[in-house]
């Protein structure tokens, strides 16, 4: 598997992992209609629109396949605070190290290495994964905000 930034032609393929993700993974922790209205909202054009605000990362498999893919930006500006963004992993790739691989990518990248904390917005689905990789529940409550998502942190 390789990691690589993202290009632009690459916007299908990752709006489809990420949809793939909704309706196959996220929806046994989330209500279908909710899934099926992210699902819409993730176009190949929203993720582009993330991609030109944040550092994508893509991870491709042998054949070039993207299997995974995650951004980093600054947290509302912040030049000291950065957030993960559109972590998703294929599912049939689920449990390969490509999830790790993506955030060792992010983990690496200048938006990172800048600031003293990251957050991300977690799944539910994805708690325990960001947990193993070293990120607590901030402020040490674990509780859903109005999205359905853990914020979640890591400090440097």
């Amino acid at each position: 598997m390789q990691v690589r930034r993202f290009r632009t032609e690459d916007a299908k393929a990752v709006s489809a992992l990420v949809r793939r993700n909704f309706m196959e993974v996220n929806i046994r922790d989330y209500p279908l209609c909710e899934m099926q209205a992210l699902s819409e909202a993730y176009s190949p054009e929203k993720i582009l629109e993330i991609a030109n605000q944040a550092h994508t990362y893509v991870v491709t498999d042998e054949g070039e396949r993207i299997v995974g893919t995650g951004s980093i930006t600054s947290y509302w500006g912040s030049q000291t605070e950065s957030i993960l963004l559109t972590i998703f992993v294929l599912p049939e790739y689920h449990g390969r190290g490509v999830g790790r691989s993506i955030i060792q990518a992010l983990e690496g990248d200048e938006l990172f290495l800048r600031v003293h904390r990251v957050e991300i917005p977690a799944s539910i689905t994805a708690c325990r994964f960001y947990e193993k990789m070293g990120y607590s529940y901030k402020g040490g409550a674990k509780s859903l905000d109005a999205e359905g998502l853990y914020r979640m942190e890591k400090f440097r």
